[in-house]
């Protein structure tokens, strides 16, 4: 098991995810806070925690799935170009 994903570079893929994921949500959530795109208007009730909470806890949320989703892909290209390469050989 570790073989393919040494072979598929599901570790790198993994890390390449977490970045982009967290850097995205950082990105997102500074847009956020920092109002970057104009005022927000604040019509709505945020229950236990203000709204700078709820959205750090959506930021994490965002970053976590953007990680896996990038991650899934680079790995899928990563099978995909494999198989091309193996069926590419002439069998001995």
């Amino acid at each position: 098991m570790l073989v393919l994903l040494e072979s598929l570079s599901f570790y790198r893929n993994a890390r390449v995810g977490a970045a982009v994921g967290a850097l995205l949500a950082v990105l997102l959530y500074l847009v956020r806070t920092l109002e970057l795109l104009g005022p927000v208007i604040d019509t709505r009730e945020y229950p236990l925690f203000g709204p700078d909470v709820w959205f750090l806890l959506l930021a994490f949320v965002l970053a976590a799935t953007s990680a896996l989703s990038v991650a899934v892909a680079l790995t899928i290209a990563a099978a995909v170009r494999g198989a091309r390469e193996t069926d590419a050989e002439p069998p001995e």
